[in-house]
């Protein structure tokens, strides 16, 4: 008998010992700081899954919806393992959670940000090659945008950015840009005596500082070095020189219901001194603020933009309306063919599913000049991150639809 009570015991402690399942998840206690992935693109993840992962942050640990949002990582990059990382957070009860995609060290990965057309402006795209290399990426984009400034510009860019200096709080980067310009008809025509005003060329650098001040809060601190290569009467060079700082703040919410809200808002300001060696000198004011509302399928959106300019400045710092993403349905260069140095816009949205309505309103114009408010209409539908929208500028007269299409509109 005692042989028998000997090799129980012997059995008991050779066997593994199954851990008591606790009553709760003792993670659940934690609030999610941050998420983020490394090792690995994240641009190439459907957009309902980068949406889920910006849910994740602000509400309680979850191993079970970690470990759902991994399985669809891991479909977006087959054949390469995804782990789930929980480290401390910097604030107490906190933690950060990084996603990490193994296999490779290096990523190499060809993507097109931004490609548009535009029915009176012709197509406007980028293509970037951008290698990933622990927290070092490097990007090299060729582009011709004829959408974003008075001018339609072509040329090459080149950014490297280092996401985590020191901490993962404080972000470096360096972009440098080498462009040519293409100046429309209807430029040509406005600058009259002022084509001066007007450069066949234009090269860029800028370094930026971006440190998280808390969860949603970001601050950007950087300068913008410009050289312009005039048009006439001879070619010289000018510069725009100016510090750069931007305030952004971008949040989540959900509440107890269906509902998910986003809040999104930003001040940015570019200030050109002859203290910088600038031949230009500005104050360049932006300002935005936006809300978004889902509820099931249903999407509600509101987005509205200021700016000023005061001093004198390039071209290429005046603002814009009317092109693939403001006043859709108008053209630029009907309503400022030089830019202006003054700008306010609303855009309302509505998405059910696949399918869109919009209204837009805004005006552009300089300084001493009347602001004349225009207003469009629209619909469209999406699929993913590609756009295909019908848009109608609200005016006397004849009715011109203009169409636009593009990814990431």
């Amino acid at each position: 008998m005692k042989h028998l009570w000997v090799a129980a015991l012997l059995w008991a402690a050779a066997a593994p010992v199954q851990a008591q399942e606790p009553e709760l998840n003792v993670n659940e206690r934690y609030t999610v700081e941050s998420i983020e992935i490394s090792g690995a693109d994240q641009s190439k993840l459907d957009p309902p899954v980068r949406d889920n992962l910006r849910e994740l942050v602000g509400q309680k640990f979850s191993q079970e919806k970690l470990e759902e949002l991994s399985k669809l990582i891991h479909k977006a990059f087959p054949g390469r393992p995804v782990s789930i990382q929980v480290s401390r957070g910097s604030t107490p009860d906190h933690v950060k959670v990084t996603f990490a995609v193994g296999g490779r060290s290096k990523s190499l990965d060809l993507t097109a940000p931004r490609l548009a057309y535009h029915s009176r402006q012709g197509f406007s795209g980028e293509v970037d090659a951008s290698l990933q290399t622990r927290s070092n990426g490097f990007t090299l984009g060729v582009l011709s945008d004829g959408d974003t400034l008075v001018e339609r510009f072509y040329g090459l860019k080149a950014r490297y950015e280092n996401r985590k200096v020191g901490t993962d709080r404080l972000r470096l980067a360096f972009e440098f840009g080498s462009f040519h310009e293409i100046w429309n008809g209807a430029t040509l025509a406005a600058s009259g005596n002022q084509a001066t005003d007007l450069y066949r060329a234009r090269l860029s650098f800028e370094p930026l500082a971006t440190l998280l001040l808390a969860r949603p809060l970001k601050l950007s601190l950087g300068a913008s070095f410009q050289r312009f290569q005039t048009q006439t009467p001879a070619a010289r060079t000018e510069a725009a020189n100016a510090v750069m700082i931007t305030l952004r703040y971008d949040r989540l919410l959900e509440d107890s219901g269906p509902s998910k809200h986003r809040l999104e808002a930003g001040y940015g300001l570019r200030a050109a001194t002859r203290t910088l060696d600038s031949d230009f000198v500005y104050n360049r004011h932006a300002g935005d603020f936006g809300y978004s509302l889902w509820r099931g399928n249903h999407k509600l959106s509101e987005r509205f933009q200021a700016g000023a300019i005061s001093g004198i400045a390039p071209l290429s710092e005046r603002f814009v309306l009317g092109n693939s993403s403001t006043l859709r349905g108008w053209n630029k260069y009907d309503l400022a063919p030089l830019g202006g140095s003054r700008m306010a816009h609303n855009s309302v949205e509505y998405r059910y599913r696949a399918f869109q309505i919009f209204y837009d309103a805004g005006a552009v114009w300089t300084r001493g000049q009347d602001a004349s408010l225009k207003h469009s209409v629209g619909a469209g539908v999406h699929f993913g991150d590609f756009a295909l929208l019908l848009a109608f500028p609200i005016r006397n007269g004849r009715v011109e639809p203009v169409l636009i299409a593009g990814l990431n509109l």
